[in-house]
């Protein structure tokens, strides 16, 4: 069953690449905008997941079930997988759309800067061996974030550029981006719970 998880994955990974390849152009930035999309649907599904960890600790705190915390550390995981990996793609749509890398745009430096957080924060709370731990500590790490975020200025990055467009080809091809990377990132927390039931499994 686990490798079939892993062939799904690797099947919506394929999509993606397709679907990204396909983009339609846009005026100011051509094709180059396909990078855009891609970022913003994968830094958009590591907010999403951020925030499932932090709503499922919330609510395994409050109830003490184990099996909140644990999938609160799954999905933890899960959405710091993304948020690292999506700094390469960042990295990559400055350098197509701005002709070089702007590496002290706020939003860039804020990005670094809570993958390295998050990263020494997930590996803490698997050393702690306490699944309640690592529901606090990613709904502080989410409310951090999004407070974070909120008041970081933008310098060159626009605000939001797929709903301010004007083109409806581009908002429905954003969508169908979004929905494939957040369904990867579902099998993703799906892996990550699995290997936390099959550790918790004592060898014979």
């Amino acid at each position: 069953m686990k490798s079939l998880t892993w062939l799904w994955f690797l099947l919506v990974l394929a999509a993606i690449a397709g679907l990204s390849a396909l983009g339609p152009a846009e005026k100011s930035l051509g094709a180059n905008v396909r990078v855009v999309y891609l970022h913003g649907a994968w830094v958009w599904t590591s907010l999403a997941v951020f925030l499932a960890a932090g709503l499922a600790g919330l609510a395994g705190l409050v109830t003490r079930g184990e099996g909140l915390n644990l999938w609160s550390r799954a999905l933890g995981r899960t959405g710091l997988s993304f948020w690292i990996t999506y700094i390469p793609i960042a990295m990559w749509a400055m350098e197509t759309n701005w002709n070089g890398l702007f590496l002290a745009e706020p939003r860039f430096r804020v990005a670094a800067i809570f993958a390295v957080t998050g990263l020494l924060l997930q590996i803490g709370v698997t050393l702690l061996e306490r699944p309640s731990w690592a529901s606090a500590a990613n709904l502080g790490f989410i409310l951090a974030l999004y407070l974070v975020l909120q008041a970081t200025r933008n310098v060159m990055h626009p605000p939001s550029p797929i709903l301010e467009a004007d083109s409806w080809r581009i908002q429905a091809h954003f969508a169908a981006l979004l929905l494939l990377t957040m369904l990867a990132a579902a099998l993703v927390a799906r892996l990550w719970r699995r290997l936390e039931r099959a550790s918790a499994i004592p060898s014979t």
